[in-house]
This record gives structure tokens, C-alpha cells and sequence, in this order.
């Protein structure tokens, strides 16, 4: 066995073992299932709710948009991690052993992505029964594999890039403004053909909005197409600009990540440690 391929091996146990932590971890399992059922709560409330003239519920607009926004919002998850394993010395571990960045970067895609899709079982099983107005069949399943899947290469090695930019885990929290701004113009929470023009144009800039777009393809019925920009599910786009945010990320993020690990040492470690103490003093 070649140390590359021990690498990739070691990253895949090691994600295997975070993931199954994660769910014996008090708080983590808490979290597990706190959003989700804040979510379902929120979709109970909302599944007998018209949406305008339409015909369609809201809660079933809903439904597969926040699915999709789940799914996206798995980058700062990831950066969050890589950014906490930065200031407690965890990276400086890895980039000590052969290929370790690499076993690194795996093990926590295997971890998030892992998790991620936990979560979103959680919302999904209960909430194709909480809420009507949904039609899914072969195909659809299809769509909401091929969506997801290809959402979570677009969007993990975006996080692994944003979590190399911070070096503080509170400095890496100020990308929650910009996030939760892109998820208010996304189409998640109300249809994008509602919102002004040019925030139409901004928000099917994101991930975030051709993922929820790929979901609710997949979930509802095809008169909901309506409600869509160019009232068409735009497969071959979602396909599209997915795929570019995914090329982007994986041509950019093993980058970004080599130049970080050549600026970590011992004392950048012990230096981010004293900070964040002081910090924690005041």
C-alpha cells in the first residue's frame, strides 16, 4: 500500500469515527435533532397554507427548499471544523505525516457530508408525511440523489476553503452574515420570482438556491414550476452551475489548504491558544 493510498484509507476511518462520535456526544446528538424538529414543527404550521392563487401549499414549497438549504449550508459546517481543528492544533498533527493533509481533508468530507445527510432524512421521512402536496417517484429520487450529491461536492470544498481563510474560530462566525443574506434572497423561504429583479440575479448566483431549485424539482408535483424563474426546473442549469462551483472548489480548495498548512507551526498554535484565553478572560 502506497502512503497515499494509507492516506486516503486513514481519512476515510477517521471520518467514520466522527460521524458515529457525533451521534454519541451529548450536545452533538442534541443538535442532531433539535433543527430538525424545529423545522418539522415550523412545516406542520405551515402545510394547510396556500400560497397566494396558485393552488400550491406553502409547506410544500417549503419542504424541498429547506432540504436544499441544509444541504448547502453544510460549507459552514465544514469551515467551522477545519477552523476549530486550526487553533487547537489538530492540522498541525496532520501536516507532520505523509499525505496527511490529504487523510485530513477526506476524513472530515466523510464526517460532514455524513452528518448532513442524517439530518436530512430526519426532516425529509417525517415531513413527505407531515405534508401534502408532494409527488415523488422513481425519478424523483434520481433528481434528489444526483442534486444532492453534486450540491455536496459544489459546497464542502467551499467550506474547506472558507475555514482556511480564518484563523480564529470567532473571527470564522462573521461568515454567518454574509450566509444568512444568501439564504434570505435564495427562493428557500419564498419563491425567487417574488423578490426584485436584481436579487433574482444575486441569489441564482449561490449554491444554495439551485440546490433548493433541484429539490423541489424532485418533490413536487410539475404544476409548482409556476412559482419558478422561467417556469422551468432548469435541469441542465442546476447541472450546470452546480458543476462550476464544484470544479472551482476542488481546483481551489487542496490550494488554499497546502499554503495554510505551510504557515502552521508550534508557535502559531500556542500564540492562537493565548489569544483566544485573553479573550475569554475579558
Amino acid at each position: 500500500m502506497t502512503p497515499r493510498s494509507a492516506a486516503i484509507r486513514a481519512g476515510w476511518r477517521r471520518g467514520l469515527i466522527e460521524l458515529r462520535q457525533s451521534f454519541m456526544n451529548g450536545p452533538e446528538l442534541v443538535s442532531h435533532f433539535l433543527w430538525p424538529a424545529l423545522t418539522l414543527a415550523a412545516l406542520f404550521f405551515l402545510r394547510h397554507r396556500d400560497f397566494g392563487s396558485s393552488g400550491l401549499l406553502l409547506g410544500a414549497l417549503a419542504l424541498p427548499s429547506i432540504l436544499g438549504m441544509n444541504a448547502a449550508m453544510g460549507m459552514v459546517a465544514m469551515s467551522q471544523q477545519l477552523t476549530g481543528d486550526r487553533e487547537d492544533g489538530t492540522l498541525l498533527r496532520a501536516k507532520a505525516t505523509p499525505h496527511g493533509m490529504l487523510g485530513y481533508l477526506i476524513g472530515k468530507v466523510v464526517s460532514v457530508a455524513g452528518s448532513l445527510l442524517v439530518d436530512l432524512l430526519i426532516v425529509l421521512i417525517p415531513g413527505l408525511i407531515i405534508v401534502g402536496g408532494l409527488a415523488v417517484d422513481a425519478a424523483g429520487w434520481f433528481t434528489l440523489i444526483w442534486v444532492l450529491l453534486l450540491g455536496l461536492i459544489a459546497t464542502l470544498p467551499i467550506g474547506a476553503v472558507l475555514g482556511s481563510v480564518f484563523t480564529t474560530a470567532r473571527a470564522q462566525g462573521l461568515i454567518q452574515l454574509p450566509m444568512l443574506g444568501f439564504i434570505a434572497i435564495s427562493g428557500i423561504f419564498y419563491p425567487l420570482t417574488a423578490l426584485p429583479t436584481w436579487l433574482e440575479w444575486i441569489g441564482q448566483l449561490t449554491p444554495i438556491y439551485w440546490m433548493g431549485l433541484g429539490m423541489r424539482s424532485a418533490l413536487l408535483p410539475d404544476e409548482a414550476v409556476v412559482v419558478e424563474v422561467t417556469q422551468s426546473w432548469r435541469h441542465l442549469e442546476t447541472a450546470g452551475v452546480l458543476g462550476l462551483w464544484a470544479v472551482a472548489g476542488l481546483l481551489l480548495a487542496p490550494i488554499v489548504l497546502r499554503r495554510m498548512a505551510r504557515r502552521e507551526s508550534g508557535s502559531a498554535v500556542a500564540d492562537r491558544r493565548e489569544r483566544a484565553l485573553r479573550s475569554a478572560v475579558r
